[in-house]
């Protein structure tokens, strides 16, 4: 079935996420409270989270991006659909007039670890048939978020994987999955529809060696050494684990870059752009999504992390209310030719 709000006419290749998008409250103390406590925050800055900050680096590319998750309906999602015009994202999801869209609290007292606060709404209450009226079509790239697979709508991602099969080449798009932190609270079933579906996996080391422990892959982390054995391990680990995904696999570490490995090829190492960090927020959806977008352009894989190194290094020296801010294409390029 055609959704009309894709449009008629020529096929523009798009980036559709089914991940979820919500708002984040930032708010700095100088400790958090204990139970009963008390705190002050230093001026809340509200941004939009979750697999919002894919589609805007697919949208600062130059490319198409739509999202196909759930939108609510009030304050949040009215922030959020305000933000998607803001910045060239179209929603081709389903609406929910009955409830709004969700927020999450941050709290930082500095650490480099944060406190979350969920609130859930209509991003979460999907279910079997939240996607399947979607179509990709020629060398659309759908993006699939960690976030999008504890919750009732995780149930239409599962359906969407099952509709997509387990033979990546007898699609006429590509599937992305970047699982987030959220991996290890997956359900075996869903991981397993994951697996099957042979997506190109995009990974932080974390991520990945989340996985490998979940899969069994055989990887051995204690020759890791301050200083040397960092390379060594990694080509252990993408081979280990793209071995038993039998799919691409991208595993980012920082500044560092990323190593890449395609189905019985050798793992890559494709170096990244030292640069001074500005915030202790994840780039991880700045990479994932430029990475996508230059796929979605035709670009292979290994071509498309080199640009996606080059802007994630310039979106960690930039901070809006603690976000990194991904760079446009020309920028993210000139940072490649140099």
């Amino acid at each position: 079935m055609l959704d009309l709000r894709r449009g008629i006419g020529t096929h523009q290749p798009s980036v559709i996420s089914l991940g979820q998008v919500w708002v984040d409250i930032m708010m700095n103390v100088d400790e958090i409270p204990p139970q009963g406590g008390f705190a002050v925050a230093d001026h809340p800055k509200p941004s939009i989270g979750g697999s919002y900050r894919v589609l805007e680096a697919v949208s600062r590319m130059g490319v198409q991006a739509e999202h196909a998750g759930i939108l609510g309906n009030g304050l949040w999602a009215n922030f959020i659909r305000q933000s998607f015009q803001d910045n060239g994202i179209n929603h081709i999801g389903q609406d929910r007039l009955d409830e709004d869209s969700g927020f999450r609290v941050v709290l930082s007292s500095g650490d480099p670890k944060k406190t979350f606060i969920a609130s859930y709404g209509a991003e979460a209450h999907g279910g079997a048939d939240t996607f399947e009226m979607l179509e990709p079509q020629n060398h659309d790239v759908v993006h699939i978020s960690g976030n999008t697979l504890m919750d009732h709508t995780a149930a239409g991602v599962d359906g969407f994987l099952l509709q997509a099969g387990t033979d990546p080449a007898t699609r006429d798009y590509a599937l992305v999955i970047n699982p987030t932190n959220t991996l290890r609270l997956v359900n075996d079933h869903m991981l397993e529809d994951l697996v099957l579906a042979r997506p190109i996996w995009s990974c932080n080391r974390q991520e990945a060696m989340t996985l490998a422990e979940r899969l069994g892959a055989p990887i051995d982390d204690s020759k890791v050494t301050i200083g040397g054995g960092l390379d060594d391990f990694m080509h252990q680990l993408c081979d280990g684990l793209g071995h038993t995904l039998r799919a691409p696999l991208v595993v980012r570490v920082g500044s560092l870059g990323a190593w890449v490995r395609e189905p019985g090829g050798e793992t890559i190492h494709v170096p990244g752009f030292p640069t001074k960090a500005v915030h202790t927020r994840s780039a991880g959806g700045c990479h994932t999504g430029v990475m996508c977008a230059m796929l979605a352009e035709g670009r292979d894989l290994t071509d498309a992390v080199k640009l996606a190194n080059a802007a994630t290094s310039i979106a960690i020296s930039r901070s809006r209310n603690g976000i990194p801010q991904c760079p446009d294409y020309d920028e993210a390029l000139a940072l490649l030719k140099s």
